[in-house]
């Protein structure tokens, strides 16, 4: 015979104690409706979510690992989907960093590959390059392969005039990779979707990584 499930811990504090200290008296049993599910813990891996039917016959989407998503250049106004590399930062504990847990407000570092190649496409520009001396004969190459156009070659200047990028941002640029903060529950809806860091946000978290390097 099989065993019956146990019941799950409630969210109500029907089994709580009192401030003082005391035991409550129980006017009823635990409801299906109360019940709490163990925490997701959604890991850095190959892409797996499971189906969760909830009350209701609505649906949740458990991300167990996850290994890409969205995620918004907010001051460029692009979205990419793009690689997750590694978790840097959690303010909830180190050791979310350690296991590298994904939650909401994560920051990570992400592959900078795909809006570097947006950036190279908009403003003929190829930030991995810009700043660094001494392009080379494979420069060269490069601009022979793609011809462009007298107009489109100033059309790309006047944007490239118009446009001012965080240097911060830029410098990151240099590595490939860049820090972002997941936005969405991974552990709830299966996606891991955010935004990349910039201005006072991005120095706020290079000062807090700083930190916990010297630490």
């Amino acid at each position: 015979a099989s065993q019956p499930e146990a019941m799950a811990i409630p969210r109500a504090s029907r089994h709580k104690h009192r401030k003082t200290g005391g035991r409550r008296n129980l006017h009823q049993k635990k409801r299906k409706f109360e019940m709490g599910r163990p925490s997701a813990l959604c890991k850095l891996g190959a892409k797996r979510v499971r189906p969760v039917r909830c009350r209701g016959g609505n649906m949740k989407y458990r991300g167990l690992r996850v290994d890409a998503g969205n995620f918004a250049w907010g001051s460029e106004n692009c979205t990419k989907k793009v690689r997750l590399l590694d978790v840097v930062y959690n303010a909830t504990s180190n050791e979310l960093v350690r296991t590298k847990t994904l939650t909401k407000n994560t920051i990570v570092q992400i592959d900078a590959q795909p809006f570097k190649q947006w950036y190279l496409k908009k403003y003929g520009v190829d930030l991995a390059k810009k700043g660094k001396k001494g392009g080379g004969k494979k420069d060269e190459a490069e601009e022979v392969v793609e011809k462009k156009s007298r107009h489109v070659i100033f059309k790309l200047k006047a944007r490239e005039a118009k446009n001012k990028m965080d240097p911060a941002v830029e410098e990151q640029f240099q590595s490939g990779r860049l820090l972002a903060s997941i936005a969405s529950r991974p552990g709830q809806s299966g996606r891991c979707d955010g935004y990349v860091l910039e201005g006072e946000e991005l120095t706020f978290y290079k000062r807090k990584l700083e930190k916990k390097k010297k630490q």
